[in-house]
């Protein structure tokens, strides 16, 4: 299953504005590229997707207010601070080579400017929601890969990799603790199927994203940003197949944590 678009014509995000103090972000969600980054891109279609966050903007469509990023992040990362947001050398890609040879200046200038556009509009957005409501959450949505093996390797163990990491690095803790502590409870006792999901805080990742950090930094007693990493039980990572039950259970499942937050948030 490919989700690029071959034109370069795929839009730097999609926003949906609707009422409330609740945000959804799928940041990671995007595969597009221009045509000059494709042109430049020594890295094969089935590595970037591996190791962007495919089907995630499909699990926040409910929230309604939400942004689905449409660029790939090996074009700019939406989630890096603006001066590592384009993958320069493997160290900073997971090892992999993502340039035929390394990106011109034209290059990285132009991926730049979507990352500052992004967080013009959602520092706009969210003087606006803040003004409105006083405060907001924000639920960062996100997956990671437990296979690195391969398709054939051992996953990792599941005392290394919960079905949700909760990040809060960025976050002062104590201040959003009446709202973090019960939705995290919420979250464990819903039922995804047939089961249960582990839902462990700063396990496999702790939050240390851009979008969490200029959250907190500009609004720093008004708004909770809140990663949520999903494992990626919800998908073959390795074919890029999505399982279409699981995928209606994550957006159940974040339609559910974003009401209980609201309820949360409205002291109810």
């Amino acid at each position: 299953m490919t989700r690029d678009d071959p034109s370069g014509s795929s839009p730097w995000w999609l926003l949906r504005r609707g009422d409330g103090p609740i945000v959804a972000t799928a940041i990671h969600d995007g595969s597009g590229l221009r045509a000059e980054t494709r042109a430049a891109m020594a890295l094969s279609d089935p590595d970037r997707l591996r190791e962007e966050d495919p089907f995630t903007g499909q699990a926040i469509v409910d929230v309604p207010t939400h942004v689905i990023a449409g660029r790939s992040r090996f074009e700019v990362d939406l989630n890096r601070a603006e001066e590592i947001a384009v993958y320069r050398t493997p160290d900073q890609s997971w090892g992999m080579k993502v340039w035929s040879a390394p990106p011109g200046h034209g290059l990285v200038k132009r991926s730049l400017a979507i990352h500052r556009a992004f967080y013009r509009m959602m520092g706009g957005m969210l003087d606006e929601i803040e003004r409105e409501h006083g405060r907001f959450v924000l639920l960062d949505i996100h997956s990671y890969n437990y296979r690195r093996d391969g398709p054939d390797g051992d996953p990792a163990p599941q005392d290394e990799a919960p079905d949700i990491n909760i990040g809060t690095f960025s976050m002062p803790r104590e201040r959003w603790a009446f709202l973090l502590d019960p939705l995290m409870e919420a979250m464990r006792a819903s039922d995804f199927g047939s089961r249960k999901l582990d839902v462990r805080e700063n396990i496999a990742f702790q939050g240390k994203g851009e979008l969490a950090r200029f959250v907190h930094d500009r609004f720093p007693k008004t708004g909770c940003a809140i990663a949520i990493e999903f494992k990626k039980f919800y998908m073959d990572e390795w074919t890029g197949e999505p399982d279409m039950t699981a995928l209606a259970g994550m957006r159940r499942f974040v339609n559910h944590v974003a009401l209980t937050a609201r309820d949360l948030l409205d002291g109810r």
